[in-house]
């Protein structure tokens, strides 16, 4: 008799030859289907028995009256997370039926902090069941069928048996105990063997070709089991098994689950939190404690035409709101703010909205019904860069509901010279919070590429995320120092550690008075080498802000800030408009301007790319624009009208190939013939992937200059994607593998005369600049308010001492030494 399985989640189900983890994939612990999940509930498949219920929560597995065993396992990795963010709703031995609630998780910690969501549904004893057929490639409902399983006919195995039966205890290295991936494995080892294998420990004991049976022993790092085994091959058998059991199989030392990143490289001691760099600095100053108010909401509304004008109504205040935050600011802050605006204004929020209310929803309900189901259908993409974004929708959801509802937003109360202490903030709340002047921010969640996390490095506020539920500990009002150079915060510091601190303070603040003092001059090492100190910027009053810190021209002008978050690309007018006025506000200086860089964690809907296993690794940068020619010669044009010709110089995105640059340069060759223009215009390349790095005397030999970008360079040197918070911690452009990606960067380009720069995050962390200089880079553009004291750290070098300092960064073992490194060197000053 067939038995149907459905499905334990709603979402996408799809073949386990999708799920990016061999175990799954090879279909070593079995067959079945694999779900990316769109709710937060796995429910029962069949009606049945609990089996196993691991001790993290991440999975469970069923038995059915006709002996099916399934097991399902929510995410990848997510045994690391150590229960956090997983309830279980039933015990192991419980009876169960077809729907039956078994875990909740919380969809957004669980996506941030896992390698994937996606979630094999297993049949582990295939040998008994095999899937006659199973609902692969589209959407599935909780509890619709999933897969039919039929009994497998044929004879049991009959294994040789010479009575040699063996035995051997063995304490346990796997970081986590025998869960779903080590069973696999240890079953795999068992079955190339005739002898039967148990593993016992306690009063428990399992046969080692069952996942399940291995699962149910509950074992932990450190457990002490018995391996016995029975049959002609027993003692080979028991050698290779107790061998694999002693090691780690490839899972490395216990570590702390990755919602508590303590900066996994820097040696903390009793008393610190680690977390990740979002925005470097220093600051000191008691707790504020923030903690997010739920917005309840009616479900029912008062008819639909009341309903309609309070949404339209909140919608026009809250809008007007977000316009006058972003004419009052600039850069970072004024992006982030125009996306909040194109989001408000989507039409097909608000449609969805309106059909909630059409059908009896209150007019908040419908606005937070609408808002969520983007968000299932942004996690449904598996992209971290885009689930960031997630905390967008939130906002504009919490601004919306707060003026439906007349609630208060958090943050108005936090006092000036605090470090805030938050679970995650929202950009709006950021905002709110700077106008009260906090000293730094510390954040249990959130990433080091997050719109809070732009917005702190924009503001000069320095600021650590990632920090996991070890920030939980902190108590509202206990003193705190926050170092965001090495990646910790100290809670109630002693009086060592406070003078100390007060120390590295107090000189930065007085290298800070003398920078501004001396802004306006060019900037030269102490031994005479010029060092050009530029700005990253976006718009012309980034510009403005730029020079008053007296930038010497801008290395980066972010023009993808005129193109996202809108419907249609900016037109050719607008665009000269706007390069325009960046070059009037920086008359007689250089004004690079990147283009286009679209694609990977900065989408624009009108630029259509399909659905992307790796989009870091896909269409970005210089790819898409040669792909989308009118867009790329629009923005050229645009370029080549700004006046005085030549002082706006082309950067080109994501090279990989000295062909990219050519075809970029024919291309501008072209135009300036067809427009009749004399001044030569200036084109370099920006060094963001390895390639670029080493061949950069290829590069040089055609382009004018190059330009380092450190923040994508750091991620694919590394292999970790920066946008996901599992690997963040790791992610830190101090690494000595990156450092000599720059330094040899530098080599080659000298061999044809062109100079370099760097435009990425590490021109704007004062550790950084003095290796920067000593690998021979020779102009840095860092976020504006970091030019003043930019140029003060370059005018206390010499070159010497640089080099000496970078050659001793380049034989460090790792970006934390590297940084000790940085701290030592600093103190000698």
């Amino acid at each position: 008799m067939s038995l149907i399985i459905t499905s334990p989640l709603r979402g996408w189900a799809s073949a386990l030859d999708s799920v990016p983890d061999p175990v799954f994939a090879q279909r070593m612990m079995g067959d079945g289907v694999a779900i990316q999940p769109l709710g937060d509930t796995v429910v029962a498949p069949f009606d049945g028995e609990v089996v196993t219920l691991h001790e993290a929560g991440h999975a469970v597995s069923l038995r059915s009256a006709e002996g099916a065993e399934v097991l399902i396992h929510i995410g990848l990795d997510t045994v690391m997370l150590k229960g956090n963010g997983f309830t279980p709703l039933v015990v192991t031995g419980q009876r169960v039926s077809r729907g039956d609630p078994l875990i909740r998780f919380d969809l957004d910690a669980v996506a941030l902090a896992a390698t994937s969501l996606i979630t094999p549904v297993i049949v582990t004893n295939a040998e008994s069941f095999a899937i006659s057929r199973r609902t692969v490639d589209c959407a599935i409902g909780a509890c619709e069928a999933l897969m039919t399983l039929v009994p497998v006919q044929g004879e049991t195995r009959r294994r040789s048996d010479d009575g040699t039966s063996v035995e051997q205890a063995v304490t346990l290295s796997l970081p986590h105990g025998i869960h779903a991936r080590p069973a696999a494995r240890i079953g795999e080892a068992a079955r190339a063997f005739e002898a039967d294998v148990h593993l016992v420990k306690g009063d428990k004991r399992g046969d080692a070709r069952s996942t399940v049976a291995l699962l149910a022993l509950g074992t932990a790092f450190g457990d002490e089991v018995v391996v016995q085994a029975r049959g002609d091959d027993a003692e080979t058998a028991l050698a290779a098994i107790v061998a694999l059991l002693a090691s780690d199989m490839g899972e490395g030392a216990p570590v702390a689950a990755p919602s508590l990143p303590a900066a996994a490289n820097n040696r903390l001691r009793a008393g610190q939190i680690g977390g990740v760099i979002a925005a470097p600095g220093l600051a000191m100053g008691p707790a504020a404690r923030l903690r997010q108010t739920e917005i309840a909401v009616a479900r029912e509304g008062k008819g639909a035409a009341e309903e309609r004008a309070a949404l339209l109504a909140a919608r026009n205040e809250v809008s007007a709101q977000i316009e006058a935050r972003a004419e009052d600011a600039s850069g970072g802050v004024a992006s982030v703010m125009q996306a909040h605006l194109a989001l408000i204004d989507d039409p097909e929020l608000l449609a969805a909205a309106e059909t909630r209310i059409v059908a009896g929803s209150s007019a908040g309900f419908a606005w937070r019904g609408a808002i969520h189901d983007q968000i299932d259908a942004i996690r449904a993409t598996g992209n971290s860069h885009l689930i960031e974004r997630i905390d967008d929708l939130v906002d504009i959801e919490r601004q919306m509901l707060a003026t439906l509802t007349g609630t208060a937003l958090d943050g108005a109360a936090v006092p000036a010279g605090a470090i805030v202490v938050a679970e995650d903030l929202l950009p709006s709340q950021l905002v709110t919070l700077a106008a009260a002047k906090p000293a730094g921010i510390c954040l249990a969640r959130g990433g080091p590429t997050s719109h809070v996390a732009i917005l702190c490095a924009g503001m000069g506020l320095p600021a650590l995320v990632a920090m996991g539920e070890a920030l939980d500990s902190i108590e509202d009002g206990a003193p705190l120092l926050l170092d965001a150079e090495l990646g910790h915060v100290t809670i109630a510091p002693s009086l060592a550690d406070n003078a100390a601190f007060t120390e590295r303070l107090t000189k930065r603040e007085a290298r800070r008075t003398a920078a501004q003092a001396a802004a306006k001059d060019a900037c030269h090492s102490a031994d005479g080498t010029r060092i050009e100190i530029f700005a990253n910027i976006g718009t012309a009053k980034d510009a403005a802000l730029a020079a008053a810190q007296g930038a010497e021209g801008s290395g980066l002008v972010r023009s993808e800030f005129l193109f996202l978050d809108r419907e249609t690309a900016p037109s050719e007018d607008e665009q000269h408009a706007a390069y325009q006025d960046i070059a009037e506000t920086l008359a007689g200086k250089p004004v690079i301007v990147r283009l286009l860089d679209i694609g990977g964690d900065k989408p624009a809907a009108y630029i259509p790319i399909d659905a992307e296993e790796n989009p870091a690794l896909g269409q970005r940068g210089i790819r898409v624009a040669l792909a989308r020619p009118d867009l790329l010669e629009t923005q050229i044009r645009a370029i080549l009208r700004v006046r005085p010709g030549g002082q706006c110089k082309i950067m080109i995105p994501m090279v990989a190939s000295v062909d990219e640059l050519r075809q970029v340069r024919a291309i501008v060759e072209r135009l300036r013939g067809e427009m009749a223009i004399a001044a030569p215009v200036e084109i370099g390349v920006m060094v963001e992937t390895p390639a670029a790095a080493m061949t950069a005397d290829l590069l040089a030999a055609e382009a004018d200059f190059l330009s380092i970008g450190t923040n994508d360079l750091t991620q694919y040197v590394l292999a970790m994607d920066r946008g996901n918070p599992a690997v963040a911690a790791g992610v830190d452009a101090m690494h000595p593998a990156v450092l000599r990606m720059i330094g040899e960067t530098c080599r080659l380009a000298a061999v044809h005369g062109r100079w370099v720069g760097v435009c990425g995050g590490l021109a704007s962390d004062p550790a950084a600049l003095p290796i920067l200089v000593g690998l021979g880079v020779t102009e840095l553009s860092a976020v504006p308010g970091f030019v003043a004291e930019a140029k003060q750290i370059v005018r206390g070098l010499t070159l010497v001492e640089a080099r000496a300092h970078a050659k001793l960064a380049l034989q460090c073992k790792s970006a934390a030494e590297v940084r000790a490194l940085a701290r030592a060197f600093e103190e000698t000053r």
